[in-house]
């Protein structure tokens, strides 16, 4: 396998950063800064740095007996579905989780570097976006991290499914988990996974075992990642990160009954690679 670490180079790029930012109408005098590590427009380049971790929530099934699903509509009765249009895919999450616009980019940047993004995905889901709050470095800018996010990516220049899985969980688990230390990072073997909607391809479980903890949000964390290809044969992720080891870490069961709900819709626009 690849580095999981390694930064793409430009004929396999995952990103490239934003080109314009629309002009903002003027703002009144705030209160002390605060900003959240969950999420940015995709207009914009300041990225999201921090740990998450995920949370249980009660799962309601419906059985499909009437023909292939609807795409448009959850598979899970009573879940909202997430699409991103983009990458032509959508997936359900619980009711209970905060759905953002296509248009949103959240990812991680290098703690070293913060012009450098290491990972990130587009059209997210987050569970408790605001779970731990912390002005980490003491400038007055609060940092919010939620509990738990899901999202979907290109994966342009992979050679297969398997390559996506195997190189994007680990990054996950790196970026916003371990940074600068890769040796606690952990992942399993690549498994051949079909979702409830017939679509195939590859996933891979990664997690941290004793990353440090400077502030008290931080701390382990796991990632997973489900590589495939969409409707026009474009390769694409599907991913999954969270904390661990703190109370309402999102099982197992959980992470892979919302992996199981993704599937194809729609592209409406040719995809811009991200990290």
């Amino acid at each position: 396998m690849q580095n999981p670490y390694q930064q793409p180079n430009q004929s396999g790029a995952l990103y490239q950063p934003p080109l314009h930012q629309p002009p903002q109408p003027p703002q009144p005098p705030q209160p002390p800064r605060k900003r959240t590590s969950r999420l940015m427009p995709a207009l914009t380049a300041l990225m999201a740095v921090g740990a998450i971790a995920a949370v249980t929530a009660v799962i309601m099934t419906r059985d499909d007996q009437n023909g292939p699903p609807d795409p448009s509509k959850p598979l899970v009765a009573g879940w909202k579905t997430v699409t991103n249009p983009k990458y032509g895919t959508s997936f359900d999450v619980p009711p209970d989780w905060e759905v953002l616009s296509p248009d949103v980019f959240s990812g991680h940047a290098d703690d070293k570097d913060p012009d450098k993004i290491l990972i990130g995905h587009t059209a997210p889901a987050f569970y408790k976006s605001e779970w731990c709050s912390i002005d980490a470095n003491g400038d007055g800018t609060v940092s919010d991290f939620p509990l738990g996010s899901v999202g979907t990516k290109g994966a342009e220049g992979a050679k297969d499914t398997t390559e996506i899985a195997e190189k994007n969980a680990p990054t996950w688990v790196y970026a916003a988990f371990t940074q600068p230390d890769k040796s606690v990072v952990k992942w399993d073997k690549p498994v051949e996974y079909t979702t409830k909607f017939g679509l195939k391809g590859t996933y891979v479980k990664a997690r941290s075992e004793g990353a440090k903890q400077p502030n008290r949000c931080a701390g382990d964390g796991q990632a997973i990642v489900f590589g495939f290809k969409n409707s026009e044969g474009a390769f694409a992720a599907w991913d999954f990160y969270g904390r661990t080891n703190v109370p309402g870490t999102i099982p197992d069961s959980l992470i892979m009954r919302i992996l199981s709900t993704v599937r194809f819709t729609p592209t409406t626009a040719t995809p811009t690679p991200t990290p």
